[in-house]
Formats: C-alpha cells, structure tokens, sequence
C-alpha cells in the first residue's frame, strides 16, 4: 500500500491527524508550529508514543487541499511527521504549502525516499532500520534517543555519517527512562559539547 502511495502524486495522504501546538523536541523548540502526522511506519520502535500511527490503513486517504485549507495563516512553520512521511511522495504536499509561503520541517528515520522541498530536516535514526544514505547528506539535525548507555556509541556512529557540517547534534532521552538517562545525557554533554540536550517539552507542559 505504502510503495503505491509514493509511486501516485501525493495528492492524497494518510493524514492521521493535524493540529497547531508548539515544538517540543530539537532545535526549534518553543517555535509555534503546524503539525501534519502521516500514518504508516516501517521501523516500529517499541517505545514510540504514537503506535496508532503505525498502521496506514487505519487512516483513510484525505485530499491533502482540504489539510492545507485549514491551516491558520499566521503560523509560518509547518512540520511534517508521523508516523514514517517519507514512505510517501510529498512533493504536492511540500509545493502547496511553499505556494503558502510557509516553512516546511521534516521529522524522519530516513527509511523512505527522499521527495519534496523543506527548511529543515530533523533526522532521528533508528538501530532497527537505519536510514538510507542521502539522508546523511541532507540533515539539519541530528536527534538520537537514548534509552540505555550503548546508545550514546550508535549516536556517535550515526555522527560519523553525516555529510553536513552545520548538522546540529541532539541527544534526548527516551520519555520512560527520562530519570534514569537524562543524568547520563547531562554527563555526556558537559564531556562531548558537539552534542546539545533535546527534552520532550511538549509532554511536560501537557500539550500535544
């Protein structure tokens, strides 16, 4: 289902949900944003806190205009997640809302393909599915969660990846284990200071 969705021209989409919020998580935190969740994933982390997400048939195809249209004009920052977006072609979704004038973040493991046109792009690779080389050239970000101590040696190797010097390198610790890592994070950080601190500040201030 998934390769003929890419394979059309994205008109229609997954969409799971979207909704205005504020970035929580990287480098523009606190930034007011525009979320667009695109249901289907490939890579099934066990502690994702979207596993709803996962499965692209629970989300019907919605004509992308209709997402577009309710967008509030004053939010400049779009950011396109899921899910996994890049399974799909979002070249018209990235055009439309360029035609807006908006600023367009992608949040990706980078297992997909590579379509459309955005700002930024925040990489978040997974040990399970790594992502696919172009991705390490295009990233802006780089965001590893941290869940036990051998995560801080696959952050460093997905590091070592990047073909972007301005890439900007995040460690952030998984939600369940936020009492136990954040400590080592804090450690790690004051040691390796290449690397910065991403929290979930969405979840402590209760907001999606």
């Amino acid at each position: 289902m998934t390769k003929h969705i890419f394979d059309s021209d994205g008109r229609q989409l997954p969409v799971m949900e979207h909704f205005l919020s504020i970035q929580g998580e990287g480098y523009h935190t606190g930034l007011a944003s525009y979320f667009i969740r695109i249901g289907g994933c490939d890579v099934g982390c066990h502690w994702c806190d979207v596993k709803e997400s996962w499965d692209p048939v629970r989300h019907p195809l919605v004509h992308i205009d209709n997402v577009l249209n309710q967008i509030p004009n004053h939010i400049e920052t779009i950011v396109i997640t899921g899910g996994e977006p890049t399974l799909y072609n979002l070249s018209y979704l990235t055009r439309k809302l360029k035609e807006q004038g908006k600023k367009i973040h992608l949040e990706t493991s980078g297992t997909g393909n590579v379509s459309g046109n955005f700002d930024w792009i925040c990489l978040s690779p997974k040990k399970n599915e790594l992502p696919k080389p172009e991705f390490y050239q295009k990233a802006n970000e780089l965001k590893v969660i941290i869940q036990n101590k051998t995560d801080f040696y696959f952050a460093e190797s997905q590091a070592g990846l990047l073909q972007n010097s301005g890439c900007k390198l995040y460690l952030q610790p998984e939600w369940s284990q936020r009492d136990k890592m954040t400590p080592l994070i804090i450690n790690y950080v004051q040691n390796h200071p290449e690397w910065q601190i991403s929290l979930q500040t969405h979840k402590y201030l209760n907001i999606p």
